[in-house]
């Protein structure tokens, strides 16, 4: 498993930063080092707090994307931090490059998401297979990229976005943004023949796609707000690196 990092703690919550490659919780090919055993071994008295399969977990994070995640400490924050997700009032942001330059430098992405029903990983988008849910997400151009030459796969356009999901649909940004033509760099799942991966700044391909959860915002139990951000790490922050030197 590789490194967590605590963000931020207090007697109902901690707020981790999640590795990349890392899972959340166990499942049928993921039985241990998970952030739910991180989280058991780090605090061994939240064995009992929610789905007994995934102790302290309120949201999740893709296997392969980072940045900040929220366990809660107590029954009491966990039914809290539960609610505050369900009813839309923890302010998610996430930073994501894609393939290509989006015409406007603002949009908002409204389309049902549905569970693929030819591939079992796959979200599909505005169609009619499975049960399709509402689906909204909003984001906002920071830095838009003309490379000259080969860069990224034989795109000459990336775009680093600013990601703002309004619910919290299973792949909903990867599947959102890869529906309007815009996939997020080196998604393997949902990049199709727009499939690209900038490179680091040592020259290597990014092994994994580059999106982050850089921020959560919301209000405490007690009632102050809290503001919590994560950096981005050292491979994407590696790629932006050598997307700002060569363009």
């Amino acid at each position: 498993m590789g490194e967590i990092k605590v963000l931020y703690e207090d007697e109902d919550l901690v707020a981790i930063s999640k590795p990349a490659g890392v899972v959340v919780h166990h499942d049928a090919q993921h039985q241990s080092g998970t952030v739910a055993d991180w989280f058991l071994e780090y605090y061994p008295r939240g064995k009992d707090i929610g789905d007994p399969d995934r102790p302290g977990v309120v949201h999740r994070l893709d296997r392969d994307t980072s940045g900040a995640l929220l366990l809660a400490k107590t029954v009491e924050a966990y039914s809290y931090l539960k609610k505050l997700f369900q009813e839309g009032k923890i302010k998610k942001t996430y930073l994501a490059l894609v393939v290509g330059s989006p015409k406007n430098d603002n949009g908002v992405i409204d389309a049902p998401i549905a569970r693929s029903t030819k591939h079992f990983e796959r979200r599909v988008v505005g169609g009619k297979q499975g049960r399709a849910r509402e689906a909204i997400t909003e984001y906002k151009v920071l830095e838009r990229f003309r490379l000259s030459g080969d860069r990224i796969s034989g795109n000459d356009e990336c775009t680093l976005l600013e990601v703002s999901p309004k619910t919290g649909r299973t792949h909903q940004i990867r599947s959102h943004l890869a529906f309007i033509g815009h996939p997020v760099a080196c998604d393997r799942l949902y990049g199709g023949k727009r499939y690209a991966c900038p490179e680091r700044a040592e020259g290597q391909p990014l092994a994994r796609q580059f999106l982050h959860a850089s921020m959560l915002e919301f209000t405490l139990p007690s009632g102050s707000h809290l503001r919590i951000e994560d950096e981005l790490p050292a491979d994407l922050e590696g790629a932006l690196a050598e997307l700002r030197e060569k363009k």
